[in-house]
């Protein structure tokens, strides 16, 4: 009678290698930890790293260097802000600039995928000009301030940085730009114009 083999069974490494495991389990997705599929994307917020600069202390043991992160964050659908955090490492230094800057977002204008007028915006030394675009276009605009555009949900601008190139004067130059912004309907509500189906009825006045 022949031996059986000591590879016989669930452990053998001929067999199926699912052999002896029990019933797989559905592991959850990498971008959502609860399982689900799709997600709300549209609702997260984005942080881009605009500026790292870092600074140097001489003390009687040598030289203690600290960093400063500027951080732009948004959710591509209007809302966007700016931080500027400081620690000892890069890691804990953009983290307290994503807060800074998830605390102070603000609500700008937005015409479907561009702005709806030119604005020009000075901050210190920096000056900021946004022009509206047509569809297709893209944004047209440098490093500094194409983190905000896009965090902010701009997809066609033509933008120019004038002056200084500093990122944190041009950053806030074009935050400001951008909520100097107003639509249409803002502005002729402000005026005591009602807009009703694209006919400006201006409200009559009955002397007395």
């Amino acid at each position: 009678m022949a031996e059986p083999s000591k590879y016989s069974g669930a452990n053998q490494r001929g067999g199926r290698r699912d052999a002896g495991r029990g019933p797989r389990r559905n592991r959850p997705n990498s971008e959502n930890p609860d399982g689900t599929a799709g997600g709300a994307a549209g609702n997260e917020l984005v942080e881009k790293v605009v500026f790292i600069n870092r600074s140097a202390k001489v003390v009687k043991g040598g030289r203690r260097f600290s960093f400063s992160a500027l951080v732009v964050a948004g959710d591509k659908h209007g809302r966007v802000g700016i931080g500027l955090g400081k620690a000892g490492e890069v890691a804990d230094a953009i983290r307290k600039g994503g807060e800074v800057a998830k605390r102070q977002m603000v609500r700008v204008s937005l015409k479907d995928t561009t702005i709806p007028h030119e604005v020009t915006f000075s901050y210190g030394g920096a000056k900021v000009l946004l022009r509206p675009a047509s569809p297709g276009t893209g944004i047209i605009a440098g490093k500094t301030v194409r983190s905000i555009l896009e965090s902010a949900g701009i997809r066609d601008i033509l933008s120019k940085s004038l002056g200084s190139n500093n990122p944190s004067n041009v950053v806030k130059a074009t935050l400001g730009a951008l909520q100097q912004l107003r639509l249409r309907e803002e502005i002729l509500r402000s005026r005591g114009i009602f807009v009703r189906n694209e006919k400006i009825e201006t409200p009559t006045v009955i002397a007395a």
